[in-house]
């Protein structure tokens, strides 16, 4: 893994980039500047040896004799540039020579570098070839200064792009030196505080955004838990210390037979209390964690329902209440049942808490297409508006005056392990009441599934 810093590297990257545009743009540009060079040098010589084959047929028709004819080109070709060699030879064994054997031109013409065009002709009925060579001495002087140019300026041109690449990177990421330490001051005790936005417009501030609604999330997780901690504890508390305080009765002097009997049915009860709120504390901890990953199966919705009123029955029957059951058609969800069967009793044994004595608790099934519904309504008191958009939450409870007796009280976690039964079965849990009118939970799914074979069933 890369121990170097982004602006190291966007440094690096920056400056091979930049040397490798600039190799590649001075290469194009020496090799478009030795063609252009090469091309004039050779559209120079093809010219002048054009206006040579003119002379020569010129004077061919002119001359008589071979000597006459050297003595022609000799002074015509004195008007040749100086680093131009000219060869002419004819078919009768007439040649010439620029610059002549007995004058050698310095250097010698075999160590320069030489562009070269070639013509045949015919003149006053003899063939002629003619071969007219330059140097290129001054096109290879120009590449030369043209490539120190290059290499010269290239290092410093480097040097100043990584300077202006590390001033450049330092500001862009400068954000992201603020927003660093802007999170390292951010800790457990001052979740409330965000990073400072950018305010770029580009990736950045998005980046930091996100982060800002994931401290906001964590924030009200925090809040959640701390509050959740502190309501355990307060919810805790009283059943211990009814418990410590029975127990100091006891034995605080010598007592008959049934008061210590009393006593430890008292300890007893608030034992069984608080054994099932810690029950709940441990399943809703768990919940979030593990009822997305419960084994589901195909559950028969009023199977389900018949199910839970035979086991609630004898508690209502103890109130004075009647459940009393809609049965729908036969329709199968993809679910856990055992954690089905705790959601529609939670539902069940709200309603049988708040239900006067001689009511009905009406448990209905609904099948709507691929979105079967549980409905459970009671005659109850029901809630009040502004109780409702609280009841799901945990150690919430309403009015205490519709809680007529402190042993069948609840700890206010009940709602809350149905909502996450049913957020985990991808259903939605609604609640509709007014004051005097009753209540009614209802759990609508929406993973309905095909009956099974009842043969696999029975197997």
């Amino acid at each position: 893994m890369s121990r170097h810093s982004i602006r190291f590297r966007l440094t690096l990257w920056y400056s091979l980039a930049l040397a490798i545009a600039l190799g590649l743009f001075g290469a194009l540009m020496w090799l478009s500047m030795r063609r252009q060079l090469y091309r004039e040098i050779d559209s120079a010589l093809a010219t002048r040896a054009a206006r040579f084959e003119a002379y020569v047929v010129h004077e061919s028709a002119e001359t008589s004799t071979a000597d006459q004819l050297q003595d022609e080109l000799e002074e015509f070709s004195q008007g040749l540039p100086a680093s131009d060699i000219a060869d002419l030879s004819g078919s009768q064994g007439f040649t010439f020579h620029f610059p002549p054997a007995s004058r050698p031109t310095l250097p010698a013409t075999a160590t320069r570098p030489m562009r070269s065009v070639e013509r045949t002709f015919v003149a006053d009925g003899e063939t002629f070839r003619l071969r007219l060579s330059t140097s290129t001495e001054d096109a290879r002087h120009t590449l030369g200064l043209l490539s120190e140019l290059l290499f010269g300026l290239m290092p410093v041109a480097i040097a100043i792009s990584c300077l202006v690449g590390i001033w450049l990177s330092r500001r862009a990421l400068k954000p992201v030196d603020d927003v660093t330490r802007a999170a390292r001051s951010i800790g457990i005790d001052n979740l409330s505080e965000r990073l400072p936005l950018p305010g770029t417009g580009d990736e950045l501030q998005r980046l930091t955004e996100t982060w800002n609604e994931m401290l906001t999330r964590l924030d009200a997780a925090v809040s959640t838990l701390s509050q959740f901690a502190a309501d355990a504890s307060h919810e805790l508390r009283t059943p211990l210390a009814v418990i410590r305080t029975s127990a100091e009765l006891a034995l605080r002097r010598a007592r008959t037979p049934e008061e210590y009997r009393d006593a430890i049915l008292g300890i007893e009860e608030e034992s069984e209390r608080m054994g099932k709120l810690v029950e709940n504390l441990l399943y809703l901890a768990r919940s979030e964690a593990r009822l997305a990953e419960l084994p589901k199966e195909p559950v028969d919705l009023r199977l389900l329902a018949e199910q839970a009123t035979r086991e609630l029955g004898s508690v209502a029957e103890a109130r004075g209440v009647r459940i009393r059951v809609v049965p729908g058609d036969e329709v199968f969800i993809a679910g856990n049942r055992p954690a089905l069967e705790r959601l529609l009793l939670v539902l069940l044994d709200n309603a049988v808490k708040y239900s006067p004595a001689g009511a009905d608790v009406v448990l209905k099934l609904t099948s709507d297409g691929n979105s079967p519904a549980l409905s459970v309504h009671d005659f109850g008191p029901g809630i009040a508006p502004a109780d409702l958009p609280h009841i799901f939450k945990r150690f919430y409870r309403a009015d205490p005056s519709r809680t007529t007796n402190s042993a069948t009280a609840g700890f206010g976690l009940g709602l809350a392990i149905a909502e996450a039964i049913a957020t985990a079965h991808n259903a939605t849990l609604d609640v509709a009441s007014a004051p005097g009118a009753g209540t009614t939970f209802r759990v609508t799914f929406s993973n309905a599934v095909p009956a099974p074979d009842r043969l696999a069933l029975t197997a």
